[in-house]
Parts: C-alpha cells; sequence; structure tokens
C-alpha cells in the first residue's frame, strides 16, 4: 500500500476528505518522527 492508497483507505474508514486525511497523516508522521529522532521515548500503537 503506497501513501496515496492509504489516504484514500483513511479517508473512507473515518468519512473525511482525501485532503483531512492526507493533513492528519502527514501530521502523525511529523510527530512521530520528532519523538523518534530526539531519541528518549518509544512510539508504541497497541492493537
Amino acid at each position: 500500500m503506497n501513501r496515496s492508497e492509504l489516504v484514500a483507505a483513511l479517508a473512507g474508514r473515518a468519512e473525511v476528505t482525501r485532503k483531512d486525511a492526507d493533513a492528519v497523516l502527514a501530521a502523525f508522521a511529523d510527530v512521530v518522527g520528532d519523538i523518534v529522532s530526539k531519541g528518549d521515548e518509544k512510539v508504541t500503537i497497541p492493537g
């Protein structure tokens, strides 16, 4: 699955626009990237 397909799947599941789903995915990636780059915290997403 590529980014475009993931955005489409998220948009469909959450019943939001692709633009909104893409913005959330970008923000999520930024937040996780910031945390990981600091190296002092782990990101755990159970389930």
